[in-house]
């Protein structure tokens, strides 16, 4: 397994982290995800372990809390073993103060998650989206606290937009507070928004990507292909894809399919291997997500690793996943000299 450094921390993490949405399955939403149990997670944690992959990724609102307390019982006694990433922000329970980035809210569910996952730390700790509503220098100033008290080693957002994620970099920075070193995105190559601001900020400030969804909610699976019915047994169709039907183009999908299956005969790769593999090439990305609703899917895509897409081949997705621009990329795009793009190559 390789690793990498994560923005501009000293943490080093595996390319390959695992995600436990699929744990638990505690409401219609995440069923759709999966229902994986603490035998069957263990079985998982293990596999994971053995292949170099130690980070592993939940939130507070997966499944109202199962998830947590699935994965806390799945590592018994493998603590020291490996890293551990949960996210605050979003609606948990009832009352008033039941969601955002406040003092208050954070200080509540960091106990609970430190409590449901069955430790006295969290390595990786994320807003799971900006609050507009709580100042930025509460939140910043809550999280260094957290850094400082030992329950929490890291901090990182997700889901931010670039001045989100800016403002709260120069808070920290103007007050000596612990600054967020990754960014939690949705990246893939169905959607490559990420590249047009994201990116840029994540290279200039030093933030790590975390990529959730790098299969696009199963679209990028290897079970969909041009002029065939999509699969009925999957997220998208029992209502739990994280990813909204109306942002996907079909014409560049099944331009980006039609890509996929030819490298897929020219490698000997899956679908899935190889649309993991183009992200693993990707400036700024420090760690993909990988889900698996069992064993044999975890398994496969662990295959993504321990080799490279040509640059022939990187260069035949990225034409079939290009899209148009919005304002002002498409604007900022007509002078490469004053506003030069990531390299990709």
């Amino acid at each position: 397994m390789e690793y990498r450094q994560l923005g501009a921390s000293g943490l080093q993490v595996p390319v390959l982290s695992f995600g436990t949405a699929t744990f638990g399955g505690g409401n219609d939403f995440f069923k759709a995800w999966g229902s994986t149990l603490a035998d069957e997670a263990t079985r998982m944690v293990n596999l994971c372990l053995d292949a170099g992959v130690n980070l592993f990724d939940t939130a507070d609102i997966y499944s109202d809390g199962l998830s947590e307390e699935i994965l806390g019982k799945a590592i018994a006694g493998k603590r020291d073993q490996l890293l551990i990433s949960t996210k605050a922000t979003f609606t948990f329970g009832k009352g008033p103060n039941n969601q955002g980035s406040s003092r208050f809210h954070l200080l509540r569910q960091i106990e609970g998650s430190l409590k449901r996952l069955q430790t006295d730390y969290i390595d990786i700790y994320h807003m799971h989206g900006f609050d507009g509503n709580t100042p930025v220098e509460e939140t910043m100033r809550t999280l260094d606290d957290l850094v400082q008290s030992g329950k929490v080693r890291y901090i990182a957002a997700s889901n931010f937009s670039g001045w989100h994620l800016m403002k709260s970099q120069a808070i920290a920075e103007k007050y000596g507070w612990n600054r967020y070193v990754a960014h939690q995105v949705y990246y893939s190559l169905a959607n490559r928004e990420y590249e047009w601001e994201l990116m840029p900020l994540g290279l200039d400030q030093q933030v790590g990507a975390i990529v959730w969804s790098p299969l696009a909610a199963g679209r990028l699976g290897g079970k969909y292909r041009r002029n065939s019915p999509p699969p009925q047994n999957g997220r998208i169709a029992q209502g739990g894809s994280p990813v909204p039907e109306a942002v996907v183009n079909e014409e560049v999908f099944y331009n980006i399919i039609d890509a996929l299956d030819e490298i897929a005969a020219e490698t000997g790769k899956t679908v899935a291997q190889i649309s993991l593999n183009w992200l693993l090439q990707r400036p700024t990305v420090s760690s993909i997500i990988i889900g698996a609703r069992n064993e044999e899917q975890l398994i496969q895509n662990l295959g993504a690793t321990g080799w490279n897409l040509t640059t022939d081949q990187l260069k035949k997705l990225d034409a079939a996943s290009e899209v148009p621009t919005i304002y002002p990329y498409w604007h900022q795009r007509q002078n490469l000299t004053l506003n030069p793009p990531p390299v990709f190559y």
